[in-house]
């Protein structure tokens, strides 16, 4: 069957399942469970009306459980497993991770590319957008700025690696090192604990753009009669831009934060790319990757370390909008 065909029957079949479902559940609830025609129609349309946000919820919930709920419940139970899946070992394969220097360093990293990639790109974006609003070739700017947004990391790890290439005629970091003086190439890849500082400028490069473009609406929709009301103050630039501006876009700088911090602790591309995890660059994912094909315990361990590591930004980011609604 034609893959267009195929295309074309699933969205038919999906769409024509969930209205079909939500026709017959409506009709069984007002007709046969709680009919109208009764004794106490009244308390009967109340009770229907309670429940009828449940069965419009359910395909939702049931999905999620089917594909969210499941797999991490399968998950944590295949970690508790040896390579094979055959011997229950219980927390072994955590106890062995804990053990483990390599497991270490990568959660180290880890750590070190959440505190460093949000806050640069959250502010260098910030930044750029409260700078090219200010300019008549803005839109441009922002344009050429946004640009790495659609390059992939891969592309992009590419495009840094011949910038931090050791040969002078290749890499643009070592012909502005020659061209100071320098007489030796040097290779920031291999510079152990400064390379990693090093991969975090291709991602931070990349997502500048899109703090950037949600920042630029933020810092548009502040009523304009609060920064005239501080000028006439005699608030300058700099004040206006801290006290009246940045506290009033602030639920928008923790949203983006946390987008930006949830992508970095999934991030794989870069490091893979760049260094396969050597000389000292190993993040968590890239450490399951190792041992994704031979020993299926470990590394279902590693991604629930990751998926426990992802847990709380998600839940304080899900209380700060509830927080910002009310």
């Amino acid at each position: 069957m034609s893959p267009i065909i195929q295309g074309i029957l699933t969205i038919f079949i999906g769409v024509g399942g969930c209205v079909g479902y939500f026709w017959a559940s409506n009709m069984v609830l007002d007709k046969v469970i709680f009919p109208a025609q009764s004794k106490n129609p009244g308390r009967n349309i109340n009770r229907a009306n309670m429940v009828r946000p449940w069965l419009f919820l359910f395909p939702a919930m049931f999905a999620l459980g089917l594909y969210l709920v499941y797999p991490v419940i399968g998950s944590f139970w295949r970690s508790l497993f040896n390579r094979s899946g055959e011997d229950f070992i219980a927390l072994g394969n955590y106890t062995a991770l804990a053990q483990d220097p390599t497991f270490r360093t990568a959660f180290v990293n880890n750590f070190m590319w959440m505190l460093v990639v949000p806050a640069a790109s959250t502010f260098f974006g910030l930044l750029v957008a409260q700078l090219t609003d200010r300019l008549k070739w803005g839109n441009i700017a922002k344009s050429l700025i946004f640009m790495p947004m659609a390059i992939s990391f891969v592309g992009a790890s590419l495009i840094w690696r011949f910038m931090y290439a050791n040969n002078p005629d290749i890499g643009l970091l070592n012909a502005i090192r020659f061209a100071m003086g320098a007489t030796e190439a040097l290779d920031v890849l291999q510079l152990q604990f400064w390379n990693n500082f090093f991969l975090m400028v291709i991602l931070i490069w990349i997502q500048t753009g899109f703090a950037m473009v949600i920042l630029s609406g933020a810092l548009r929709g502040i009523p304009e009669e609060t920064i005239e009301a501080a000028i006439i103050d005699g608030a300058n630039p700099f004040q206006i831009f801290f006290k009246i501006k940045v506290p009033q876009i602030m639920g928008t700088i923790v949203v983006v934060w946390t987008t930006i911090t949830i992508l970095v602790l999934k991030v794989f591309d870069i490091v893979y790319t760049m260094t396969g995890g050597n000389f000292g660059t190993e993040i968590l994912p890239s450490y399951m990757m190792s041992y994704m094909f031979r020993d299926d315990g470990r590394a279902t361990a590693v991604a629930f370390v990751i998926m426990v590591i992802v847990l709380p930004v998600m839940i304080w980011n899900i209380r700060q909008a509830r927080a910002e609604m009310r």
